[in-house]
């Protein structure tokens, strides 16, 4: 039995909610880099300081979540090890992500940062898992959606930050992070609760950020004190509590691989959502760039939902024949 066939025999999730989950979660992180955008510019906090306080509310939701959980049915206990390299990645991820987009810009930081992830979470997964080979038709989707990614997001004509090279070393940086965090709970499966793990790594990461966030300035120094509680309140439950538990839970079914490309459509739904609420208008090259991601997501889901009906049918059992044959 291969390590595929025993996922999809200790977990109830289907694989279609599985995908759904990291499609809501790419979604919500969509919304992330704007809210960060505007703090910097109103509030006087820098991508450290966010950081630590987007993992501060977080654990205050999760934790709230857990102890109403708890009457329902006993938290499951992850590994201590699981829970540090989890926070530790998120930490990573996360804060050298903002830096990135601080230093280089938004659009290079973006397409450094989830352009290297798939591929960066594709060898390490063929390296780590045989159930992960994509073939040929599968590193072509990738590809595709990586092309994508570059039209939509460099499409649009952004300039970079003030300090391109060191906004890259944080883009390779966030992205070996990501890569880590995914592939360490998609390894994990079914048998790590994502509630307790999410809960778990915010828990690790607000402890190893509070330092660096104390140096950097952890209060806001201008700005509108509600407006700035509120967005901090935001990226702790949505982009943050709310999506990397459904990620988590996503990856017990889905594929690293697979999981990575599908998270590309955080891009894509920022892209939505600034030409529905925000008026701007895409480019030739981005509208080209949505196109694309969208086909890849579409193909790499049914790929997924193949595989998984595939992964589930029982073998046929070899009858004997009474008859020789020559």
């Amino acid at each position: 039995m291969t390590r595929r066939t025993e996922l999809h025999s200790k977990t109830t999730l289907p694989v279609g909610r599985g995908i759904l989950y990291i499609l809501v979660a790419a979604v919500a992180w969509g919304t992330a880099g704007a809210g960060a955008a505007i703090l910097y510019n109103t509030s006087g906090l820098g991508p450290i300081a966010v950081s630590f306080w987007r993992f501060a509310f977080g654990v205050l939701l999760l934790g709230a979540v857990q102890l109403l959980a708890r009457r329902r049915r006993p938290a499951t206990r992850q590994p201590l090890r699981h829970v540090v390299i989890t926070g530790l990645g998120l930490v990573v991820f996360q804060t050298a992500y903002f830096a990135a987009v601080q230093y280089a810009g938004l659009a290079i930081a973006t397409v450094v940062t989830l352009g290297s992830g798939p591929i960066l979470i594709a060898v390490g997964a063929r390296l780590t898992s045989d159930d992960e080979r994509l073939g040929r038709g599968g590193a072509l989707t990738v590809g595709l959606a990586l092309l994508g990614l570059l039209l939509l997001v460099g499409g649009g004509g952004a300039t970079g930050g003030s300090a391109p090279t060191l906004g890259l070393a944080c883009a390779a940086v966030s992205a070996t992070g990501y890569a880590a965090v995914t592939l360490l709970n998609r390894r994990s499966g079914p048998t790590a609760d994502p509630l307790s793990t999410t809960l778990g790594g915010f828990t690790v990461g607000l402890i190893c950020l509070f330092p660096a966030a104390l140096f950097e300035g952890l209060l806001p120094t201008t700005g509108d004190a509600g407006q700035t509680v509120a967005l901090l309140a935001y990226l702790g439950a949505a982009p943050s509590a709310l999506a990397y538990a459904l990620f988590f839970a996503g990856l017990a079914v889905v594929r690293a691989t697979t999981a990575s490309v599908l998270a590309l459509a955080e891009p894509l739904a920022a892209a939505v959502i600034a030409v529905l609420w925000l008026d701007e208008r895409l480019t030739v090259s981005a509208t080209a760039g949505s196109i694309l991601l969208g086909v890849a997501v579409v193909a790499l889901t049914l790929t997924e939902r193949r595989a998984a009906r595939t992964a589930t049918e029982p073998t046929p059992t070899p009858t004997l024949s009474t008859t020789s044959s020559r």
